[in-house]
C-alpha cells in the first residue's frame, strides 16, 4: 500500500509541469480589492477581457473590497498556487500596508509578482482662491504658518497622503492632513476650503481645473505625463525627492509554477503592447507600463525603502 501511495505522488509530481503547461483550462479569477467602477476594477476588466480572447477560457472579475485592498489581496495570498486566482492591486496592499499594520499575508512569502499595468502620477491641487500660481508661491505660504494650511486625502496611508508628506519633507513645510474616504469627497473639501490642497489622479481633478475651482501646480512622476502635459514635475520645479506614483499590477499566489506564469505573462505582453489597449489604458488615466516579473520584482524593492521613510516620517510606521 505504501508503495502505491508514493508511486501516484511521484506521477503526480511528474504531472505537474505538464498540467501547468496546458494552463488555463478552466475559469481563472481576477480578484480585485476596490469596488466595481474603481480605477482598479475598471483595469481589471480590461485586463481580463483580453486575457479571455488570448487564452481561450473565462477571466472572471471577483470584487472583494475592503480594508484598503486588503481583503483582495489576500484572497490572493490564500488561493491555490494554481495560477487560477490573479490578482489586480496597487502599492497599499503590497508594500505601503504591511509597514503600517499587522495582516493576515506577507506579500513577500504569499504573493507572486507578475507585472505592472499602469502608472499614474499625483497632481498637486490646491483651491482656486488661496492666491497662489505657482509651487514656490505655496510654499512661501506654508513656511510663513507652519501647520496653519490643511491638506486632504483618501484616507491614513494612502498615496494621496503619502504624497503629501514628500511634499512637505522635501520642502520643509508642515501641513495639516485630514483624511476622507474618497477621492470625490477630497475634492470636494479642497474646493469647499475644508482643506486647501491635495495630490489626486489627474482624473479626479482636471475637470475642476477646467472650471477654474482648482490650480494644478505640479505633477509627482519622474516625467511629465501626457494626460496633465502642461503641469511640470516637482523635479523641474527644483524640488527632489518627490516621486509617487499609484501604479496599478497583476500578481498572483506564491507557489504559482512557473510554466503558468511564463503562459500568463506572454500573453499580457503581447496585450499590454497592442496600441488599442494602450489607448484604452490611458483613457484611464495610466500611462501603459509592460514590466517582466523580474523587472516587477526589482521596482518593489525599489519602492520599498522609500515609503517606509515616508512612513517613519509622518508617524504611520508599525515597529
Amino acid at each position: 500500500m505504501k508503495k502505491i501511495a508514493t508511486l501516484a505522488c511521484a506521477a503526480l509530481l511528474a504531472a505537474g509541469p505538464a498540467l501547468a503547461q496546458d494552463w488555463p483550462t478552466r475559469t481563472v479569477t481576477v480578484v480585485v480589492g476596490f469596488g466595481a467602477g474603481s480605477t482598479p476594477d475598471l483595469l481589471a476588466r480590461l485586463i481580463a477581457d483580453g486575457l479571455q480572447e488570448k487564452l481561450g477560457q473565462p477571466f472572471v472579475v471577483d470584487n472583494r473590497p475592503g480594508a484598503g485592498g486588503n481583503i483582495g489581496l489576500d484572497a490572493v495570498a490564500k488561493a491555490e498556487p494554481d495560477g487560477y486566482t490573479l490578482g489586480v492591486t496597487i502599492p497599499g496592499p503590497l508594500i505601503v500596508n504591511p509597514m503600517r499594520m499587522e495582516l493576515m499575508y506577507d506579500p513577500e512569502e504569499d504573493i507572486r509578482p507578475v507585472t505592472m499595468l499602469g502608472t499614474q502620477p499625483s497632481v498637486l491641487a490646491v483651491n482656486a482662491e488661496l492666491g497662489v500660481d505657482t509651487l514656490d508661491e505655496l510654499l512661501d505660504l506654508l513656511r510663513a504658518d507652519p501647520g496653519g494650511y490643511n491638506y486632504a486625502s483618501i484616507g491614513v496611508g494612502s498615496i494621496s497622503q503619502l504624497a503629501m508628506e514628500m511634499v512637505a519633507l522635501a520642502s520643509g513645510t508642515e501641513i495639516e492632513h485630514i483624511p476622507y474616504t474618497s477621492s470625490p469627497e477630497a475634492v470636494q473639501a479642497v474646493i469647499g476650503g475644508e482643506a486647501q490642497m491635495a495630490t489626486m489622479p489627474p482624473l479626479a481633478v482636471l475637470s475642476q481645473a477646467e472650471e477654474g475651482t482648482l490650480k494644478l501646480l505640479a505633477q509627482t512622476s519622474a516625467e511629465r505625463m501626457p494626460i496633465v502635459a502642461d503641469v511640470p514635475t516637482f523635479a523641474e520645479l527644483g524640488i527632489e525627492g518627490v516621486q509617487a506614483e499609484a501604479w496599478n499590477a497583476l500578481v498572483t499566489t506564491a507557489g504559482t509554477p512557473d510554466a503558468v506564469v511564463d503562459t500568463l505573462y506572454a500573453a499580457l505582453a503581447e496585450l499590454l503592447s497592442d496600441p488599442e489597449m494602450q489607448e484604452r489604458i490611458s483613457g484611464l488615466g495610466f500611462a501603459p507600463v509592460q514590466m517582466t516579473p523580474a523587472e516587477f520584482e526589482a521596482r518593489i524593492a525599489e519602492e520599498t525603502p522609500r515609503w517606509r521613510s515616508v512612513l517613519e516620517a509622518a508617524g504611520l510606521l508599525n515597529e
